[in-house]
């Protein structure tokens, strides 16, 4: 596949360059913002510093998101939790702090990869919630084959894995889906059970969407498709990002 190395440093990029082709990649590698958005369209993934030198990694992550639907993973120094999740709200599939070993991050790599197919919303082989027609609940409408989601007739943009995510709840609406369950289906990675991934992925649903009860958590076990209640509404269960893990 073709990569595009977003890193201004020589030496990370040498090395990474050289990982990636070992696997049989090829590899565009950018020092700058300007040569990473002119690039953009031809990647079938991505690899993002944060720390470049004409503007800030995560502005830049935005503005790819509006170019190319490619899977994309964030490799930063920056490791504080508000970078973090800044980093996953923005449009991230992973994150990964340097330094790092680099068999992990090609794991990382081959890990998206798998979970990530921009074309059908495929998923390990397994379509997403793609199989069946839009489902509804309240006044929000979510089409798995169209990848669209309406509230009150009007839009919403989400991440891919976002939708994802929603998707994959939308398909058996009645069902309560484990934690780890869903870091399987949609991260292809259980271990990411410790992290907030998850949490800040159902935060940005709810805050785009603008109703707090449309992804129901279940205390203690996980997450439900429920009733799209606008925030400040009652909702059994929405209480808080990580009630999951309480």
């Amino acid at each position: 596949m073709h990569a595009l190395l977003v890193e201004d440093d020589d030496r990370m990029a040498r090395a990474l360059g050289t990982a990636l082709a070992q696997r049989g990649h090829t590899v565009r590698r950018v020092g700058r913002a300007l040569d990473a958005l002119r690039y953009a369209r031809e990647a079938e993934f991505v690899l993002l510093d944060l720390g470049l030198p004409d503007l800030d990694g995560l502005e830049l992550l935005r503005r790819l998101r509006t170019l190319c639907d490619a899977p994309l993973i964030v490799v930063t120094a920056r490791c504080e939790e508000r970078d973090i999740v800044q980093g996953l709200r923005a449009g991230a599939d992973d994150y990964v702090v340097k330094p790092f070993r680099t068999a992990e991050l090609m794991a990382r790599i081959d890990s998206v990869r798998r979970r990530t197919d921009t074309r059908s919303g495929m998923r390990g082989g397994d379509p997403v919630g793609a199989g069946g027609g839009p489902v509804r609940t309240g006044d929000v409408e979510i089409d798995p084959a169209g990848r669209t989601v309406t509230v009150a007739g009007a839009g919403i943009r989400l991440t891919r894995r976002e939708f994802d995510l929603l998707a994959f709840l939308a398909a058996r609406p009645e069902q309560v889906h484990s934690r780890e369950e869903i870091l399987d289906r949609i991260w292809g990675d259980v271990l990411l059970a410790a992290s907030r991934s998850l949490d800040v992925h159902v935060a940005g649903i709810r805050a785009k969407t603008g109703r707090s009860g449309l992804v129901r958590t279940v205390r203690g076990f996980g997450y439900q498709l429920g009733p799209a209640t606008a925030h400040g509404e009652e909702a059994p269960g929405a209480d808080g990002e990580r009630d999951g893990d309480r």
